[in-house]
């Protein structure tokens, strides 16, 4: 039962959990404990947070309360959530991203081989900033397959796959390459970084 519970600890458990300021009478409802008791319980917690300077605060707003993070945290927590997200995509980035795009879903060696250079660096950044996910397993060979994400969708501004702009007879499909000109597909070095990974690391 609620009402056996401590009364502070309590309304540090409800308002952890909330998604809007939680007004005192509907803490005191939830906890049955009398609102004048709840109301003195906040600001006591308040009270403690500022005193102890911990990185959140207890905030009354727009009727109700809610932990909020101490402004003079701020930087840390824009650092955390941004976490390099704002940064522009390198060249070797946006060349594997349309890779995976256009030929998803594709395995690692694959997207090498279009590109000509080794890009587990660039993959693994590409996954990092959640544009590409794993979509299993090729069947012949065992290696994982990607596909772009949602979030690929929602930072191109596409409804789906199918609004992609018509590009995939550009790119340098290994059959295609040695259908034309008798060649197989650009030799690559696996084990040689790709020229632009030092950059990926540092600007994405």
């Amino acid at each position: 039962m609620t009402d056996a519970l401590e009364l502070k600890p309590a309304l540090e458990a409800v308002l952890m959990v909330v998604d809007e300021p939680a007004t005192e009478e509907h803490l005191a409802r939830v906890l049955g404990r009398p609102r004048r008791e709840v109301a003195d319980a906040l600001r006591e917690l308040a009270g403690e947070y500022d005193a102890q300077g911990r990185g959140f605060e207890l905030r009354p707003v727009a009727g109700g309360w809610r932990y909020y993070t101490r402004p003079a945290y701020a930087a840390a927590v824009e650092d955390f959530v941004l976490d390099g997200r704002q940064a522009r995509l390198t060249q070797a980035a946006l060349e594997t991203l349309a890779v995976v795009a256009y030929r998803q879903p594709v395995s690692r060696s694959r997207v090498s081989a279009v590109r000509g250079v080794n890009c587990d660096g660039v993959m693994r950044t590409l996954l990092q900033r959640g544009l590409v996910a794993e979509a299993g397993t090729e069947p012949e060979t065992g290696a994982i397959l990607y596909r772009t994400t949602n979030h690929f969708l929602e930072r191109m501004g596409l409804r789906g796959l199918d609004e992609l702009p018509e590009l995939a007879p550009f790119l340098p499909e290994a059959d295609a390459i040695e259908a034309e000109t008798g060649e197989g597909a650009p030799s690559f070095d696996p084990d040689a970084p790709d020229s632009e990974d030092a950059d990926d690391k540092t600007e994405l």
